[in-house]
């Protein structure tokens, strides 16, 4: 080990990039200007200017989901980390690895209670895997790395480290030291493997419930062999965190939805639900019943052990990389199955297939064009109504090249696209994870700058798009290929849905944003970005469309039926 000379501000950057971090998302205040000093010395660490923290750290978020990789953010102080803590919640939802940094006042002076001064470790510990304030100089190496490995370590995660200006000051000789990589892929032993495969075996209506592990693990292919061989209907997991399966494969049946008495209904035609690196039914609103049928035995595998048996008993619950177990189980089941097994299982998903993704999708879409037929209709006395949001959705899906990337943060019209488009590959779709707004903008950046080479299409709520609007800034500023398509109802329908329907009144209060109307073609020019409105469905295609070939970052608005 050998030790040279560093700042604590130049040591901190240097292993950061040891560590295979290429970009730094940050909002700079005085307390990082020791870093800001230092960073143009390292022009392969990319530093890339967020308005407001909450959009610096989302962006972070879907750098790390759209990569894997990790990545690193710097906030301002105390008002910095809590404007970030929404999408630090969401960031830990998506257990995505981000080292997480915030700049602190000099040691000692904090007992003054200066202005912006807050223990931050306090602040960030409940939302991340570990939480520290570096004490001495000397500690960084052993710190950073640390982060780094913890963070990295499924269950991945976001790290917090409070960094002192004294400390980023301070001149001392240190080691930098090296990475540390765990290896984490594991797969079950033979004897569970063999428990596995017998108890599979043995249903006679076998479910699969496809979770975010697949898409992590580039695994859809190991996945679609085992539906197909057992004969198991494949549903995705009630969180829309990435694409989880291939929408166009036979076996796919869709969502599972978040509705409990829906899932109940669904599953209970089923004897053995397998969960394959997912979620055992993550669920919103609280209902009068369980969404997982009484005594329904469950096989669940994954890697994140704190989801196993979390909510409901797991006949066989399995700690292993769902990738590795499917390449170990798939061979002892092709061993094992018979031809009559082999002829039951085809049977069953033939029977499936009727109700499959493909097929309604198909009638939905029949539906939706004689809708649109009606309205363009010259006998038709509703010619300038605003678009249906069903209407909206297709004209946006249709106009999607096959390379897309979509993020999505719509409410109402999310059932919709979810039934439209054809996510394909395990990139292709990131989706709203926590239900706490603000992803959506500022992710559909950093899932750009992490996929440069495809282009991006942020589908994005009215309502959910100011949340974090400003990140329409960056977006511009970065100029990659991003186009914001904001889906304008004008209010808080989700909430005027639920009004209805939990509370039984229509007497909306606070809920719509007409007075006045907020102008999203006038903000995205204000920030620098080409914008269109779009009022009449029959333009929606070719605007869409026009904005994704510019390969520029763009916004299209399209103003649709508000449902009141």
């Amino acid at each position: 080990m050998s030790s040279k000379t560093y700042t604590g501000r130049a040591a901190f950057l240097e292993l950061l990039i040891q560590e295979g971090v290429t970009h730094l998302f940050g909002n700079p205040g005085t307390t990082e200007l020791p870093l800001m000093e230092v960073v143009p010395k390292y022009p392969e660490l990319k530093y890339v200017l967020g308005l407001q923290e909450s959009i610096v750290l989302g962006m972070a978020d879907g750098f790390a989901r759209a990569t894997g990789r990790l990545t690193a953010c710097n906030l301002h102080c105390a008002p910095g980390l809590g404007h970030a803590m929404g999408a630090l919640y969401t960031a830990k939802f998506n257990n995505s690895p981000i080292i997480v940094t915030a700049g602190q006042y000099e040691q000692g002076y904090g007992l003054t209670e200066p202005l912006l001064y807050e223990p931050l470790v306090r602040l960030a510990e409940p939302l991340v895997k570990w939480a520290v304030e570096v004490e001495r100089a000397e500690d960084l190496p052993r710190i950073v790395h640390r982060a780094a490995k913890i963070a990295l370590t499924p269950p991945c995660g976001p790290v917090f480290i409070s960094l002192p200006g004294s400390i980023l000051d301070e001149t001392v000789d240190m080691d930098l030291g090296q990475p540390t990589s765990v290896h984490t892929r594991t797969r079950p032993s033979e004897d569970w493997l063999a428990m596995l495969a017998n108890r599979i075996r043995s249903a006679q209506h076998p479910v699969i419930l496809a979770g975010q592990e697949l898409a992590k693990y580039d695994c859809f292919e190991d996945a679609a062999a085992l539906a197909q061989l057992i004969g198991a209907p494949v549903y995705l997991e009630s969180v829309p965190y990435n694409t989880r399966f291939p929408a166009n494969h036979p076996a796919n049946m869709g969502d599972i939805t978040r509705n409990q008495h829906k899932v109940r209904e669904t599953l209970s035609a089923y004897d053995l639900l397998i969960c394959l690196g997912g979620d055992l039914l993550r669920m919103s609103p609280k209902a009068d019943v369980e969404p997982l049928p009484d005594g329904m035995p469950v096989v669940h595998i994954s890697e994140r052990d704190w989801e196993l048996g979390k909510n409901y008993p797991t006949e066989l619950a399995v700690r292993a990389n769902v990738a590795d177990t499917l390449t170990a189980l798939l061979p002892i089941l092709q061993a094992q199955q018979t031809d009559q097994d082999l002829v039951q299982a085809k049977q069953r998903l033939g029977h499936a297939q009727a109700n499959n993704w493909s097929n309604n999708r198909d009638r939905f879409v029949a539906t939706i064009e004689q809708r649109l037929a009606e309205q363009s209709s010259p006998a038709s006395s509703q010619p300038t109504e605003p678009t249906h949001p069903d209407v909206a959705v297709w004209q946006v899906v249709q106009a999607l090249p096959d390379d897309v990337i979509v993020v999505d943060e719509t409410l109402t019209t999310n059932a919709a696209l979810n039934k439209l488009y054809e996510a394909k590959d395990p990139k292709a779709f990131f989706g709203l994870t926590s239900g706490g707004l603000g992803f959506g903008m500022a992710g559909a950046v950093g899932v750009a700058l992490g996929q440069p080479d495809r282009p991006v299409v942020a589908t994005i709520g009215d309502g959910s798009s100011l949340y974090s609007i400003q990140s329409l800034w960056t977006a511009a500023h970065v100029k990659l290929p991003i186009t914001y398509v904001i889906l304008n109802n004008r209010s808080y329908r989700i909430i005027k849905d639920r009004l209805k329907a939990m509370r039984h009144t229509d007497q909306f209060v606070a809920m719509d944003m007409t007075d006045p109307p907020v102008d999203f073609v006038s903000i995205a020019t204000g920030f620098g970005m080409p914008a269109v409105r779009v009022e009449n469905a029959s333009d929606i295609k070719a605007a869409v469309a026009a904005a994704i070939a510019s390969g520029k970052p763009s916004l299209v608005e399209v103003v649709i039926d508000n449902g009141y």
